[in-house]
């Protein structure tokens, strides 16, 4: 479960992206850093992909530095992998030298491509395949968003091949396919941040009951259609942000409408495993201000990593933040 949208622009020019990350708690994420002149070479086939970074990034990750599930990189590009449970069909290696790992796209798109359009040639010389290394314990059916300033792009595992898609609503969540939850929001067009009219039935007079009666029968669960339908809606609805710190802040807010209270949402694995999925980790990628903010479950702050000055002369995983707490005020 995860949702990503990026929020219209602000008045100063400033465009950012959010995604949540909703999982369980099985995977020891850490903060990545790609070098910009990373020689990168894929794991999951003898012979994979191979290439050279021009861009460094910076991301989320776990266990390798290039395993990436989340990401931006210097020239104001973002990437993300969102779950896909049944609706994801991974092609067989090729071994002909364009076999990556899902998890390893990420690196490669954002070390070698600065624009959607870039990354959409790019992924088009891939051959992506199933790669859940042995150290992860759970599979990996994903898909792939892509963002720049002006555009997005999905990038699907269909059973008869990848499916590259300009996103035009430029918000994503999970299964199924994009072309299901772009037909499904004709389902859903008479929302409003608006209290509808007085209505007389009979004589009597029916008024709405309070703010916010506009968005009545707005899907309110966890599910990925409702989520797409609902932060589309934030987005739709949103008002236009002055500056590039209101900017920021709405996308906290939007965010934070779809963190998971523990215990609300969870996963049968078997007759005797239950899984809790909890919102593990949330981001913001300021593509113009070049700056990728997060936010973890175990710390109330958000943290701002400025691209501008972090070393990308190495590839490194870096910890998250773990001394946040809520901050003390005497009155």
């Amino acid at each position: 479960m995860c949702t990503n949208f990026k929020h219209q622009q602000a008045a100063d020019g400033s465009v950012a992206v959010g995604r949540t990350m909703e999982f369980p708690d099985v995977l020891p994420w850490q903060l990545s850093v790609l070098a910009s002149d990373l020689a990168g070479a894929s794991g999951a086939v003898k012979g994979g992909r191979s290439w050279t970074a021009r861009y460094g990034v910076v991301g989320i990750g776990a266990y390798e530095p290039q395993w990436l599930g989340d990401g931006t990189n210097t020239a104001g590009l973002s990437g993300h992998l969102l779950y896909m449970p049944g609706h994801c069909t991974f092609a067989q290696p090729r071994n002909d030298g364009s076999d990556i790992g899902v998890i390893e796209t990420l690196g490669f798109l954002l070390g070698t491509c600065a624009t959607v359009a870039e990354a959409k040639e790019a992924i088009a010389t891939c051959n992506v395949v199933d790669f859940t290394p042995p150290q992860i314990p759970v599979p990996l059916p994903t898909h792939i968003i892509v963002h720049d300033a002006t555009s997005c792009a999905v990038v699907e595992f269909h059973p008869d091949g990848m499916v590259v898609s300009d996103n035009p609503v430029q918000v994503a969540t999970n299964a199924p396919y994009l072309d299901w939850h772009l037909t499904n929001v004709g389902n859903h067009l008479t929302s409003s941040p608006h209290v509808p009219a007085d209505v007389t039935i009979g004589g009597r007079t029916f008024s709405p009951l309070g703010q916010g009666s506009g968005f009545a029968g707005l899907p309110g669960d966890g599910s990925s259609p409702s989520r797409f339908i609902r932060v589309l809606t934030d987005v739709r609805f949103a008002q236009q942000p002055a500056d590039e710190r209101a900017l920021l802040m709405d996308c906290v807010r939007i965010l934070h409408n779809f963190d998971i209270v523990p215990g609300t949402v969870r996963e049968d694995v078997s007759p005797k495993v239950v899984l809790p999925e909890l919102t593990m980790w949330s981001t913001v990628c300021n593509l113009t201000g070049h700056q990728y903010l997060v936010n973890t479950k175990d710390d109330p702050l958000w943290y701002s990593i400025d691209l501008a000055s972090t070393d990308f002369s190495s590839s490194r995983l870096v910890a998250f933040p773990s001394d946040g707490a809520f901050t003390g005020l005497t009155v």
